[in-house]
């Protein structure tokens, strides 16, 4: 793996006379204030533009506006015709087409495929302002309003569909989105390193189908491997073995539960670099839902950079070409990319519009990307990767400094310092020459690696240079917090718990069973228990009422009708009242989606005979598995008294205090710890939580807390 320049090495294009734009123009009559009468770069989103270092399309706007770049915003156009495609003029370089910071189908439907009534992405919460499938659609009408201008495909939902993918809301294995959309190229992960070195080698005169050595891009091309490569066929069902005609650089280590591969260090070379893995193709997948288990498999062993080799799919007589990840941004660019000169609000023209998305966001800062965590439900490794990358100390307390000086509304209180977990922050693996090797999928399941760094020292310090900082009064951490990597540091639990906690920290325990637990890559719930303990002693200590909110998922692959209902007598032993609760959703190609789909275990290698997973299907059993989450409402034990008499718990049917739910006849008395009673005066104070929020924890900057 070879060094890759500084993003910010380059020499600047010339439109950087113009100087820097107060805000990205989205009209003509803005590009003209500016002097322009062009853009080099126009990007669409289904967003509202808010310029904010939390919103993708500010991201990538303001860092080609750095390299020299007049770029243009169009924001949640129509796109029921070209009208809007064309406000900007053509530009100059290429269209870039992105859904928004999330999914596009994952905004607008929930777990049970219904429409969500609003969207808080849009001004005033407006749902409907975005299409299904959105960079498909935008895609198509920028490709009619300019009919040769290069289409380039970004963001979490070109990430997740750039190969074949199962399609929840469909139920159907979909092609690539490149297929569909007929877009050019397709950059996914995070995308500075790829669309700025794309931006100028487009500048030089460079043609967009010539350009195919830069990392973490994808497109279409012809059914044949170029000359000089290694073709490593993998596309039959059974386990992948080392074939040695084609020098195969990994092998299996057998004692590994999930499979862990190590590239051997006589493979990591230049010639290793020209390999290509050869993926079940886009028919196999959609016909057999075992290759396409196998398929998920394959793709996640190689996301990797260090050693992730391309990968090929064919769909139908072309294939779709993958380059190996993007390298990791050094914290040296990732403080810049975060201190570009972004307005930190909503475009003006949106006057006094509601932004939910951004009034979360807007004092809260991101002090890091990726996870090593490897939760199986969770689209952060298909975008963001496992790759820790950390903002440096210096750069962190200068945007809270910035916050406070500028922001609007301030009032001391900084609502967040975390990202996809909050406490990652400087943790990577401690040995180099096993971290260029590794291919585990998680770092963290079934145990925590030996080799990684796990000292919260650093973000301890950072917290408390963060409440030093003058003007501010309360450093909160709304991120979720991977408690099992907190054990290791009963200090940092200490300092989160006496200083940042709000009243409610959010947790993700997920279950309390192994069967679903190990197919998520979750750990067991004595974890938690030890966690609650210590949240517990110091939140005492601290003179403090505070409660954990944890999240729980239901009907997610392996999770039986049995593990639900030992889940609710968890939380009835616990006193827990879940408010909000969450139905497992199956995101393209996550690996919990592929358990769904296939009914296969991809964590092990998949064979014709290999594991099967127990999957919920249909909208009665789903319903009750998440009614068990929720045993304690009055709505739900109807469903839930026919359930328990159907597995043979009757007796867990009455008033007393160890019943789950009470006698048919009896009055719809609230449920408190303990069993049914009337409700406690309103001065009493109850243990209870809310569970995971209404839309799924995703890969996007606003939604960190996992």
């Amino acid at each position: 793996m070879t060094t890759p320049p500084d993003i910010f090495s380059y020499r600047p294009y010339w439109a950087k006379r113009f100087g820097i734009a107060p805000e990205l123009p989205i009209s003509r009559i803005e590009m003209e204030q500016l002097g322009w009468d062009s853009c080099d770069v126009i990007l669409v989103t289904g967003d509202a533009y808010v310029d904010h270092p939390s919103f993708g399309m500010a991201i990538i706007g303001r860092l080609l506006e750095a390299q020299g770049f007049r770029v243009g915003i169009i924001a949640q156009p129509n796109w029921t015709s070209i009208a809007d495609f064309q406000q900007l003029g053509r530009p100059n370089l290429f269209f870039g087409i992105t859904a928004g910071n999330m999914d596009s189908m994952v905004n607008r439907y929930t777990a049970d495929r219904r429409p969500r009534s609003d969207d808080a992405y849009t001004p005033n919460a407006v749902a409907g302002r975005r299409p299904d499938r959105s960079v498909t659609v935008y895609a198509q009408r920028a490709r009619e309003a300019f009919k040769n201008v290069p289409i380039v495909l970004g963001g979490i939902e070109a990430s997740l569909r750039r190969i074949a993918h199962f399609d929840y809301w469909s139920e159907t294995v979909r092609r690539s989105v490149l297929v569909d959309s007929k877009a050019d190229l397709l950059i996914f992960g995070n995308a500075e390193r790829a669309v700025v070195a794309l931006a100028h080698r487009l500048a030089r005169g460079e043609l967009i189908g010539d350009i195919r050595d830069l990392r973490g891009t994808a497109w279409m091309t012809r059914r044949e491997v170029p000359n000089g490569w290694i073709e490593v066929d993998l596309s039959a069902v059974k386990a992948p073995q080392r074939v040695a005609a084609q020098r195969n650089p990994y092998e299996t280590e057998p004692n590994c539960p999930l499979g862990t591969a190590i590239a051997k260090p006589e493979f990591r070379s230049a010639a290793r670099a020209l390999t290509v893995v050869r993926l079940p193709s886009f028919e196999q997948v959609r016909d057999d839902s075992i290759s396409y288990a196998h398929a998920s498999r394959l793709f996640h062993l190689e996301t990797n950079p260090s050693n992730a080799r391309a990968l090929v799919q064919a769909h139908g007589e072309r294939d779709v070409w993958l380059n190996p990840p993007p390298i990791p941004l050094t914290s040296a660019e990732f403080d810049r990319v975060y201190e570009l000169p972004y307005s930190r609000r909503p475009h003006s023209s949106y006057g006094d519009a509601r932004l939910p998305a951004w009034e979360m966001i807007r004092h809260s800062v991101n002090i890091v990307r990726g996870c090593f965590g490897g939760c199986t439900f969770c689209s952060i490794t298909e975008h963001e990767g496992r790759v820790i990358q950390s903002r440096s100390e210096d750069s962190i307390l200068r945007e809270v400094a910035d916050i406070r000086d500028r922001a609007a509304n301030f009032t001391g209180t900084i609502s967040d310092l975390g990202g996809p977990s909050a406490n990652m922050w400087r943790l990577n693996c401690g040995n180099p020459r096993a971290a260029a090797a590794c291919r585990r999928l998680s770092c963290l399941y079934p145990d925590i690696c030996r080799n990684l760094n796990t000292d919260h020292a650093p973000l301890i310090q950072l917290y408390r240079k963060t409440r030093a900082v003058t003007g501010v009064k309360r450093v909160l951490i709304a991120s979720g917090v991977r408690y099992d990597l907190a054990l290791r540091s009963p200090a940092y639990i200490r300092e989160l718990v006496m200083h940042h906690v709000g009243g409610y920290l959010k947790i993700a325990p997920e279950h309390t069973e192994f069967g679903p637990l190990s197919k998520m890559l979750k750990p067991g719930i004595e974890r938690f228990d030890r966690f609650q303990e210590l949240f517990d002693r110091y939140s005492r200590e601290a003179g403090k009422e505070q409660y954990l909110i944890p999240y729980f998922i239901s009907a997610h692959p392996g999770t039986t009708d049995v593990d639900m209902l030992q889940l609710a007598l968890w939380l009835k032993q616990h006193g827990f009242r879940l408010d909000q609760v969450q139905a497992f959703l199956p995101t393209p190609l996550a690996l919990a989606s592929a358990m769904y789909h296939s009914e296969r275990n991809p964590l092990k290698p998949v064979t014709s005979n290999s594991e099967r997973v127990f999957v919920v299907r249909g909208e009665r059993q789903r319903r009750l598995q998440k009614a068990f989450l929720r045993y304690h409402d009055p709505e739900n034990w109807p469903l839930l008294r026919q359930a328990l008499k159907d597995m043979g718990r009757a007796d867990l049917i009455g008033n007393g205090k160890r019943h789950l739910i009470p006698l048919e006849k009896s009055p719809q008395l609230p449920f408190f710890k303990g069993g049914f009673k009337a409700p406690a005066p309103a001065s009493s104070s109850r243990k209870f939580a809310h569970s995971a929020a209404k839309k799924p924890r995703h890969s996007h900057p606003l939604k960190k807390g996992r």
